[in-house]
């Protein structure tokens, strides 16, 4: 018995990872409708946006999928640190002619709040999972009243204690192969982040919760793997980024097939937190990790500009290339076909 099949009624416990900004209802369904568990990444999207893609998701399939919010604190801005920041800038504002007044000014992205709880009801989604650790108890209460399973990343033993202790049904063990960014919330250390078949023993040696297993899982190899180390179900996301049914740019997925996609890196300048993407010019250039960046989002504001004027000439070197470090094994399939591999190498391991 399987603790996530018999919970989330999956036929494998294969869960597609919630990709904001490359991915929408499509793809979700897609990975639903073939037996594992699709997930629409709220981060990005409005409250008016979420709840057009769940309708449209519900439309689409009636079987159990998953939303992702982040759960960050949002920081007040700074006006010296965004000072720094945009002046470490500067000169690419200047080569592309492009006014420093036009960068946007708010908060960017904001957390789970009960504004999305009330979506939430409306669609009552089988799993709802979180990023950057767990929100208040009192709106985590509501989401359980609801009958979601509730999911967390944890990057660390200490993380994964952490969110036994605050009320998760479960854990994603994020090792540090995995694309997009990292789900840290106790520290800020990157010397902490590990490699997944060092974390997963150490995560499931400290908690009693049920273990999905994330970061550079992409064949049957990888899924044995998690599975001998104690994961319950594994999660997903480069691979995905490859299907037709993904929303990412043709300059993206170019890129994603190319040589360049097994150079990754942590890097803090698109959005101000760590996150995992294909090394490019502003990477090389600033570093990977830049002591300029604001604390995150509001890295983010400042570089839109500058990556829709480069992707406009072709140029992908502002662009946020989130992928993991097993992305050169990434190959064009449909969602549907590539979740039913999954699933037949979760069985056959």
């Amino acid at each position: 018995m399987n603790f996530f099949t018999e919970r989330l009624r999956l036929e494998a416990p294969i869960f597609q990872a919630p990709m904001a900004g490359a991915q929408g209802h499509a793809l979700a369904a897609e990975v639903c409708e073939a037996g594992g568990l699709g997930a629409i990444p709220a981060a990005a999207l409005s409250l008016e946006a979420l709840d057009a893609e769940l309708n449209a998701l519900r439309a689409e399939t009636k079987r159990p999928f998953n939303v992702n919010f982040f759960a960050h604190h949002p920081p007040s801005p700074d006006a010296e640190e965004l000072r720094a920041w945009h002046a470490a800038l500067a000169p690419y504002y200047k080569e592309f002619s492009l006014d420093p007044g036009t960068i946007p000014k708010g908060p960017g992205r904001m957390p789970f709040n009960a504004d999305a709880v009330a979506v939430l009801k409306k669609y009552r989604p089988a799993a709802v999972s979180f990023h950057f650790g767990l929100p208040e108890s009192a709106l985590l209460d509501q989401v359980k009243s609801l009958g979601c399973l509730v999911l967390s990343s944890a990057t660390t033993a200490d993380e994964a204690l952490w969110l036994e202790r605050h009320g998760a049904d479960a854990i994603i063990a994020q090792g540090a192969e995995a694309g997009g960014h990292r789900g840290m919330f106790l520290t800020e250390d990157l010397h902490s982040q590990i490699g997944l078949m060092a974390l997963l023993p150490q995560i499931t040696a400290a908690v009693k919760l049920p273990i999905v297993a994330a970061g550079g899982i992409a064949d049957v190899s990888g899924i044995r793997a998690a599975r001998a180390l104690g994961a319950s179900a594994v999660q997903i996301g480069t691979s995905y980024l490859a299907c037709p049914e993904s929303t990412i740019s043709a300059l993206y997925r170019a890129t994603l097939a190319s040589p360049n996609a097994r150079f990754t890196a942590l890097t803090n300048l698109f959005s101000g937190r760590p996150a995992r993407g294909i090394m490019n010019r502003l990477m090389r250039e600033l570093g990977p990790m830049c002591a300029s960046a604001p604390r995150f989002p509001l890295a983010t504001n400042a570089i839109a500009p500058l990556r829709v004027a480069a992707e406009a000439k072709g140029d992908t070197g502002f662009s946020p290339l989130w992928a993991g470090q097993n992305a050169a094994l990434a190959k064009m399939r449909p969602a549907r076909e590539l979740t039913r591999y999954f699933i037949d190498s979760w069985h056959s391991s």
